[in-house]
């Protein structure tokens, strides 16, 4: 007797207009994510997360500006694939599938970046996933030069910047996540800088600062008070907009709703880009677009290794994109359920601006640039040295910036988002200073369905 034949189903929530293709129409990225040929895959360019089928097969692909997460329930008549952005979308469709007694958030699988997922809906058992590399950059490739290297880094980003304009309606606004530091900074520049060759008004562009009042004392944060000594010097201070909110504003456990993980310093600064994003919610009603630059840090490798004890210099310049990707799909420590590195992280930018309607662009976190980044020699330029590593990302960009717009870029020390904008005083209040308490609160908000 033969077996009955499985009937797949498959939910997808994820929408195609949400993504920023910068090369291609739509159209034409989905047929080469459904042929399943890396190298096709490879060729798109820009900020996108595409579902494509073939009969029982499922092709997912992202870059790490979008999340994609899916879910494999189980019938009597065959597999159920839900295909979400976010783990509450996966359970509202368990629900309406009357399969919500299956949820387990440790159930949930995150597609990890630069990778093409192929699934299977053959149903019990289930096979694993496979997973084919579409974006491998070259490593140390480029000269030990800092102005060549610059001029690379910010005229990728610039030329992926200069796209997107070309992409989105004239008149929009556009407004930038914006503290004064390395990466917010340039941005600000680079798109001033091309709306101006573009014969367009700077009037456009609003550079956003977060200064929470801890104390009822109205006094700007430090992030404030460093995004006006950015621009001052500059003449450009008439693009600042503080947003200022109070301290009820900052709550870590929203975020973690909002965000649907548990890393304490992905929440951290979640809590402050949510109420940042839903204070400008508040301002505008109609405004649509906001840049941020999470990936820079990423990209020039600037994070203090001192303060995670699994990590040594040479483990950070000797594996590629490990802070964008973790230590790879193959390690032992790479989670299934949030996947690694930015492709992880990035959620934390991502998720508080989708929540409150924006459409976010976060271009240093783009293949393109990430590509050239990924090709400077950081091993020649640092010899191992922690402190040659960490001046390494502002000597890039600020002659990257000078290049291309002629314009002297200030250069302040790093400060985390989650400190800068309120005080040192404030955050010891308003974070638990252990990683069990924010595990404890995402497992008492999705464990329980």
């Amino acid at each position: 007797m033969n077996a009955p034949q499985t009937i797949e189903r498959v939910v997808d929530f994820v929408d195609p207009s949400h993504n920023i293709l910068l090369n291609m129409s739509y159209e034409e990225a989905h047929a080469r994510v459904l042929s399943g040929d890396a190298e096709r895959v490879g060729e798109i360019d820009g900020q996108f997360c595409i579902v494509a089928r073939e009969g029982k097969k499922v092709r997912l692909a992202r870059s790490i500006g979008r999340p994609l997460r899916y879910f494999l329930a189980k019938r009597a008549a065959g597999p159920c694939l839900i295909i979400a952005e976010r783990i509450d979308q996966i359970v509202a469709a368990l629900k309406a599938e009357g399969l919500a007694n299956q949820f387990h958030p440790s159930y949930t699988r995150m597609v990890p970046a630069h990778h093409i997922l192929e699934l299977e809906l053959v149903g019990c058992p289930d096979p694993n996933p496979q997973l084919k590399r579409f974006f491998d950059p070259q490593r140390e490739c480029l000269p030990a030069n800092i102005e060549t290297i610059g001029q690379q880094y910010i005229g990728a980003l610039a030329e992926e910047c200069s796209r997107w304009l070309d992409a989105i309606d004239e008149q929009q606004p556009i407004g930038v996540l914006f503290s004064g530091g390395i990466d917010s900074g340039s941005l600000v520049l680079v798109l001033y800088h091309l709306l101006l060759q573009r014969g367009q008004s700077p009037a456009r562009l609003k550079a956003f600062t977060l200064s929470v009042d801890t104390d009822g004392s109205g006094k700007l944060s430090t992030d404030a008070q460093q995004a006006l000594a950015f621009l001052k010097p500059l003449q450009l201070e008439m693009l600042l907009e503080v947003i200022e909110v109070p301290a009820a504003a900052v709550d870590w456990r929203k975020a973690i709703g909002v965000v649907e993980d548990y890393k304490p310093l992905d929440i951290q600064a979640a809590t402050m880009g949510l109420a940042l994003c839903q204070e400008i919610r508040n301002r505008y009603p109609e405004w649509t677009w906001l840049v941020d630059g999470d990936g820079g840090d990423e990209n020039l490798k600037d994070y203090p290794i001192e303060e995670n004890p699994e990590l040594t210099i040479r483990s950070v310049l000797n594996n590629q994109m490990l802070y964008q990707e973790g230590w790879g799909v193959s390690a032992i420590k790479h989670s299934l359920v949030f996947s690694g590195g930015q492709s992880r992280g990035h959620v934390r930018t991502f998720a508080p601006a989708n929540v409150c309607g924006f459409q976010g662009f976060s271009p240093y976190a783009l293949p393109k640039v990430i590509q050239v980044a990924e090709g400077i020699p950081f091993i020649e330029l640092t010899d191992w040295q922690h402190e040659k590593l960490y001046r390494l990302k502002g000597e890039v960009v600020s002659s990257g910036v000078r290049t291309l717009t002629g314009i002297d870029m200030p250069v302040f020390e790093k400060q985390r988002f989650q400190k800068g904008a309120g005080s040192i005083e404030f955050f010891d209040r308003a974070f638990p200073k252990e990683e069990a308490a924010y595990r404890s609160e995402f497992l008492k908000q999705f464990a329980a369905v």
